[in-house]
């Protein structure tokens, strides 16, 4: 009997999430993305079409330009209480946010790049 208390008592207790760090998480490994993506897809197609400082320079602009949307992301949920903050209620709408986090994180950098080459093109 002694014993299986003790296993009992080693068991893991169910934890539940909390959405505020989760969506933090997120928040951070989506601009790492970003980020990365930002570097190699838009540096290497800019820097083709224009032998100047411009696209480090824009580089700079498009990664300070998306700070305050991650920010606004994750200061959406790190308002919640401690009880909203474990609620099972709120997983649709993480889910929604996380979605479109990433689908920027990932996105934007590929759409930027298309809009700049062809800004290129024009002129």
């Amino acid at each position: 009997m002694v014993k299986s208390d003790k296993r009992a008592a080693a068991l893991p207790v169910a934890r539940t999430r909390d959405w505020r760090k989760a969506m933090s998480d997120h928040v951070a490994y989506g601009l790492l993305v970003y980020t990365a993506l930002q570097i190699f897809v838009t540096v290497k197609a800019l820097s083709e079409g224009s032998s100047t400082a411009l696209p480090y320079l824009a580089l700079v602009v498009l990664v300070a330009g998306i700070i305050p949307v991650c920010r606004w992301f994750e200061k959406r949920w790190a308002d919640l209480s401690d009880a909203e903050a474990s609620d099972p209620a709120f997983a649709a709408p993480f889910r929604r946010d996380v979605l479109t986090l990433w689908s920027l994180a990932i996105g934007l950098p590929f759409g930027l790049t298309l809009i700049f080459k062809m800004l290129l093109e024009v002129f």
